[in-house]
């Protein structure tokens, strides 16, 4: 189970998006997992754009909704290439040519 969730605050989620960024220099799969959430829950809680004051005074934001995007995608890429392997050996080459029954 994801450690974030509905109830988790913008703070905690930045937090573990931090915290778990480096997945792939740690080749922890548990961190790819723990940061794909976290985009995820970005993507849904930041707003594209922010906009502060009344006219004439109004300062616009704008976040880059489509950086979080790209990295949740590499994360996932990283994931199905390492997963399954991260923190452990990797197999190179299965043979049964001693195998005897």
């Amino acid at each position: 189970m994801a450690s974030l969730d509905s109830t988790s605050t913008l703070d905690e989620v930045k937090a573990a998006y931090a915290d778990n960024a480096s997945y792939s220099e740690d080749g922890s799969a548990a961190k790819a997992r723990a940061f794909i959430v976290a985009c995820r829950i970005l993507l849904i809680k930041l707003p594209e754009r922010v906009q502060h004051g009344g006219s004439g005074t109004a300062e616009m934001v704008q976040l880059n909704l489509t950086l979080i995007n790209q990295q949740l995608a590499d994360a996932r890429a990283w994931l199905a290439a390492n997963g399954a392997f991260a923190g452990g050996a990797r197999v190179r080459d299965l043979s049964f040519e001693e195998f005897r029954t």
